[in-house]
């Protein structure tokens, strides 16, 4: 493909995905891993193909159905967990109620006995050889994470739909207009300049902000209840990720580390029986730098050892990158002063609104521009959200979202053997630790002074992530991908 074509290819994702009215509970969303692009965007598509088929009274009538993965879905689709999102987004299952120690039993029964219940209702022969069908070396032109639905219907018609799995979970049919939206914002944001307008003519903060526009889904309740409810889903999976030990499936041998560090860390506390009283034990254990240094890491690395060996996580805003904010977020809460809810709340507001001004101004997949998409937003978010918490105004917010971001620019997506566990793992460490660093920067500095603003960076960051090569666009194909050795079983 040329660059002409590649250029406006681009304009016209920009122009679809870059008014969408967003909520904060589009950029954080809970599901299962390992990937929010490979694996939840997939699953959501499968269960919109069955809906559309239960809708239109078709689903009784399915005797076949096959699906086609495009693209970086077809080359690292096995790694990411493609294949059993496909299944389990078929059979019905809600990725974000669906009982984790059941998902294994869900996928045995279904592969063999070789049949699957469409929606849990309907039974069809389904065998996976010939019905599911990665096209590694065909890409569909809209974005690098295509996926087609083809049904047959007992009259010989044949339903076909195109999805297009976008990054953070987000999900489109294909030709859809995401524009269209009934929803009118009072205060509508596409870029960080028109959310610092409306600060600036409000006097309100960003959080202020943006709960005002989310009041135009949900009750202020509603957002509250939702808000601490995937604070607490992030803080479960933190907990289960520092209490499990052993290998990450898959076939690297990767072994979990963040277990034997909360040991450590915890070597002289009382006995504690839930994540609460975990919690309570952290607050009291040594508060010198290595050791809270060390805790970020942990909790980073915890809640990402539980999204690559298939656990319920937040993307936020993918499941890649889901380790970031919440490591950040538990450092404010252990080792800040006494946190709140309307802390977390804050924060959470805070960081999602910088997670959508991204996705409009540029992407939030690694297939399309890197690992910068992930990590690198994931960290500008975090950032943002400390800042906030700190007492930070709305222009050091900005800035130390703009810092963070700044410091991944480039960053590529070279996952080993095609699973989200080296580098992505350990990056969220990474990533936790640059956004707190950009944060007390942002704290101690005169934005006037400011010599690049997060519009300015978003913009470069979507630049990089057109020129960048696209074997380093989450292909497994390049980087360390290519040039470390590994034999992982035969898919």
């Amino acid at each position: 493909m040329n660059l002409i074509n590649i250029t406006a290819l681009s304009r016209c994702y920009r122009s679809i995905i870059g008014m969408e009215q967003i909520s904060v509970f589009d950029i954080f969303k809970i599901g299962i891993g390992p990937s929010s692009s490979h694996t939840m965007g997939p699953w959501r598509a499968a269960l919109r193909f069955v809906e559309h088929l239960r809708v239109h009274h078709e689903l009784d009538q399915v005797i076949q159905l096959k699906t086609y993965l495009y693209g970086s879905l077809a080359k690292t689709g096995i790694g990411h967990g493609t294949d059993m999102a496909i299944l389990l987004g078929l059979a019905g299952y809600d990725p974000e109620y669906v009982a984790e120690d059941a998902i294994a039993d869900i996928l045995k029964t279904i592969r063999s006995n070789q049949l699957i219940k469409l929606g849990g209702i309907k039974e069809i022969k389904f065998n996976e050889v010939g019905d599911l069908c990665f096209l590694n070396h065909q890409s569909l032109p809209f974005h690098p994470n295509g996926l087609k639905f083809e049904a047959w219907l007992k009259n010989d018609r044949v339903i076909t739909k195109t999805y297009f799995s976008i990054g953070g979970g987000f999900v489109i049919e294909e030709h859809e207009e995401l524009a269209s939206s009934s929803i009118r914002l009072p205060y509508p944001i596409q870029s960080s300049a028109e959310l610092e307008q409306h600060c600036a003519n409000l006097k309100l903060s960003i959080d202020e902000i943006v709960l005002q526009n989310e009041l135009c889904w949900r009750t202020e309740a509603e957002i509250h209840q939702g808000l601490i409810n995937i604070y607490e889903t992030m803080v479960r999976c933190a907990f289960k990720g520092c209490h499990s030990f052993g290998l990450l499936p898959g076939g690297l041998h990767v072994t979990r580390r963040a277990a034997a560090i909360n040991k450590k860390l915890l070597s002289n506390a009382l006995d504690y029986t839930d994540e609460k009283e975990w919690l309570e034990a952290i607050r009291h254990s040594p508060q010198d730098f290595q050791a809270i240094n060390k805790w970020i890491s942990c909790f980073a690395l915890a809640i990402n050892e539980v999204n690559a060996s298939y656990g319920r996580v937040v993307t936020a805003p993918t499941n890649g990158a889901a380790g970031v904010i919440p490591a950040v977020l538990l450092y404010i809460v252990c080792f800040q002063s006494k946190s709140t809810d309307q802390d977390v709340i804050k924060y959470l507001l805070t960081a999602g609104e910088i997670g959508s001004i991204f996705k409009k101004g540029a992407t939030i997949s690694a297939a399309m521009g890197g690992c910068q998409a992930e990590i690198g937003v994931s960290s500008a978010m975090a950032a943002a959200g400390l800042t906030a918490i700190l007492g930070g105004t709305y222009q050091q917010i900005l800035m130390a979202a703009e810092i963070a971001m700044e410091h991944h620019l480039g960053m590529t997506c070279d996952p080993i053997g095609g699973l989200v566990q080296i580098p992505c793992i350990e990056r969220n460490t990474m990533g936790a630790i640059k956004a707190i660093t950009a944060a007390h920067i942002a704290i101690e500095s005169n934005p006037q002074d400011a010599k690049v603003s997060l519009d300015a960076v978003i913009k470069t960051m979507w630049e990089t992530a057109q020129d960048m090569n696209s074997k380093y666009k989450e292909t497994a194909e390049g980087g360390l991908a290519l040039n470390i050795s590994v034999n992982l079983p035969e898919c």
